[in-house]
């Protein structure tokens, strides 16, 4: 059984930084994409950065620049850099791994930026 540990959220101040990380457990696939996702109150959950096997990244035009993804192969881990945080990036983070077929969704992790 595959599942993803999310962990980094936490309350942080405008212009401050996060790191969050999503390990996965079980057999996997070496050919995946891996992604993060946010839903904020009211909102439908919205794609925030995509990573490929291959290296392939995109961003959300709302977080270019400021926000990167990266990967650690060796540990099935998927990381989020959040740099120059602002009050609309307040949300539940959710963490998506793909390994052909199948797509995994980590718990959340809440990311709160003070106003």
């Amino acid at each position: 059984q595959v599942q993803l540990a999310e962990s980094g959220g936490g309350l942080v101040q405008p212009g401050g930084s996060l790191r969050l990380s999503c390990a996965a457990s079980g057999m996997l696939f070496s050919i995946f994409v891996m992604g993060w996702y946010r839903q904020a109150p009211g909102k439908q959950r919205e794609l925030v950065a995509t990573i490929t096997s291959g290296g392939s990244t995109n961003y959300a035009d709302s977080v270019k620049g400021r926000f990167t993804i990266s990967t650690d192969n060796a540990k099935n881990t998927v990381y989020l850099q959040m740099n120059s945080l602002k009050p609309d990036d307040t949300a539940v983070y959710y963490c998506k791994q793909q390994y052909g077929s199948k797509v995994y969704w980590g718990q959340g992790t809440q990311v709160t930026v003070s106003s």
